[in-house]
Formats: structure tokens, C-alpha cells, sequence
């Protein structure tokens, strides 16, 4: 009887630790829900996750699932959504096939990026075999700007 109180307390501890890890640290201020209805106005199926230095919403839009970050004071920095690999600009195609990741690394998967100044950018999620992850992230020009490790 001991074993199964002392697993249920467990359990409740796990799931109580879960739920407050999920839960949302601080009300959205409205100047950042503000300017995202004044930029996606048919969003729907929209969700706020808090990272402190700002705000994400994850939306549905138009039939595309996006993500868009604003940082505390309600302005936008960037919105992605993931396409796929036939999609990527030719530029950008260029751009990994003259890189060092051209050969061995295989694109897992592909984010277009919207930036202020009506730029875009791609990030692209390749791996070599199963323990080497990288996230590339090009301009639409196809050059490299950044090669990070990921889990």
C-alpha cells in the first residue's frame, strides 16, 4: 500500500510540475494582441506562448499553420511556416549545394521566414545520419547566415 501512495504522490508531483511548465507565466499585454489582430485579422486557432523576451502566437491561416514572434512591446519580429522541400527558391538550392552540408546532410525539414522590410528568409533542418542536427538559415539570396547545432 505504501509503494502505491508513494506512486500516485509521485505522479501527481510529475503532472502538477508539467502543467505549471505549460501554463502561460504572464497575461499577453494588449499592445502585442493588438498588432497581431491589426496584422493577421482571419487568424484563427491562435495560441500565446510567453518566452519572456517576448511573444509567440502560433495561428491558422488561409489554411497554413504559422508562428509569429513580437517581442513585450507588441512588435513584430518574424513569422514562419513550414513548406516543402520542392518549394525552397532556387537561390537557395544554390546556396546549400556550395556550402559544406552538401553533400552528407539531408534536409529533414523547411521554414520560410517572414522579417521586417518585407525580407525572407529560409531555415532549413538538416541531418547527417542520426545524431548530427543542424539548422541552416540562408537568405533568399541562398547565402548562409547562420549554421546552428540543434538537438
Amino acid at each position: 500500500m505504501k509503494k502505491i501512495m508513494k506512486s500516485l504522490l509521485a505522479l501527481s508531483l510529475i503532472f502538477t510540475i508539467y502543467s505549471a511548465a505549460e501554463a502561460q507565466v504572464r497575461k499577453v499585454p494588449g499592445s502585442v494582441t493588438d498588432a497581431f489582430k491589426a496584422k493577421y485579422p482571419s487568424a484563427s486557432n491562435v495560441e500565446w506562448h510567453d518566452h519572456l523576451s517576448g511573444f509567440t502566437a502560433a495561428f491558422d491561416n488561409n489554411g497554413t499553420h504559422y508562428e509569429a514572434k513580437f517581442n513585450n512591446k507588441g512588435v513584430w519580429q518574424s513569422t514562419e511556416n513550414k513548406i516543402n522541400e520542392s518549394d525552397i527558391p532556387a537561390a537557395v538550392k544554390d546556396g546549400l549545394q556550395k556550402s559544406k552540408y552538401a553533400d552528407d546532410w539531408k534536409i529533414k525539414d523547411v521554414y520560410k521566414i517572414a522579417i521586417p522590410e518585407d525580407k525572407l528568409q529560409y531555415r532549413l533542418e538538416v541531418k547527417k545520419g542520426d545524431i548530427q542536427k543542424k539548422n541552416l538559415l540562408f537568405s533568399s539570396e541562398g547565402k548562409l547566415l547562420k549554421d546552428n547545432l540543434t538537438i
